[in-house]
C-alpha cells in the first residue's frame, strides 16, 4: 500500500461521513492545514495520526489501508491467516517502520495490534492518547521513554503510558521485530 493511496482513502471517507476539513479537525485535534496536506499526499502522517482520523471517521485504521473501501459490518471475531497480513513499508514519512497489521478486518476494536521492524535510527519521538504494550520477539531494541532509555532484548516487554514522548531503534545488524499493542482512548462523536 502506498502513501498516495492512504491519503487519498482519508479523502474519500471524509466525504463518505460527510465531513468537512474544518469538522474533522476539530475532531481529530489537528488543524485543518495538516489534514488538508494528508489529504493532498504532501504530508503522510504516523500511525497514531491515523488512528486519530479513523476514530473522527467511526472507522477502524485498518480501513484507512483496505484497496476497496466498504462499509464495515459488526463482527464479534477476527480470524487471520498469517499470509492475509497487510504490510506498510518503511518511508522516510513513516518514520522508518515496516508495519505488519494484525486483526485489520475486526471493527470495533479497543486496541490496535501490529509487528513493527524497527529502523536503526531514530526519526522522531511519539506522543498519543492511550496506552502501549511492546514485546521484543527478535532483536534487540533502544527504547526511549521521555528521559529514560532502556534495552531490550528477545522476550523483553515494556508497558507504558503513551502520551509520554517516546520512540526506539535497532540495536545489532538486523532490524529488531516487535509485537505493539496501542490502546487509543474512543473519543465521542458528534
Amino acid at each position: 500500500m502506498d502513501e498516495k493511496t492512504i491519503c487519498r482513502n482519508i479523502k474519500k471517507l471524509r466525504k463518505q461521513n460527510n465531513l468537512t476539513l474544518e469538522k474533522l479537525a476539530d475532531l481529530t485535534g489537528l488543524t485543518k492545514g495538516y489534514l488538508s496536506k494528508v489529504e493532498r499526499s504532501q504530508k503522510a502522517p504516523p500511525y497514531s495520526t491515523l488512528n486519530k482520523i479513523a476514530d473522527a471517521l467511526g472507522l477502524e485504521v485498518t480501513s484507512i489501508f483496505e484497496k476497496n473501501i466498504e462499509p464495515l459490518n459488526d463482527i464479534r471475531i477476527s480470524f487471520q491467516k498469517k499470509n492475509e497480513s497487510k504490510i506498510i513499508k518503511a518511508t522516510s514519512q513513516l518514520s522508518g517502520y515496516d508495519y505488519e497489521i494484525l486483526a485489520a478486518n475486526k471493527p470495533g476494536k479497543n486496541m490496535e495490534p501490529f509487528i513493527i521492524h524497527s529502523p536503526h535510527k531514530i526519526i522522531k519521538m511519539y506522543c498519543h492518547e492511550g496506552e502501549e504494550f511492546i514485546y521484543v520477539m527478535e532483536g534487540r531494541l533502544e527504547f526511549l521513554y521521555g528521559e529514560d532509555t532502556y534495552i531490550l532484548e528477545q522476550g523483553d516487554n515494556v508497558y507504558f503510558d503513551s502520551c509520554v514522548p517516546h520512540s526506539g531503534k535497532s540495536l545489532g545488524d538486523k532490524k529488531a521485530m516487535l509485537l505493539v499493542v496501542i490502546y487509543f482512548y474512543k473519543r465521542n462523536r458528534q
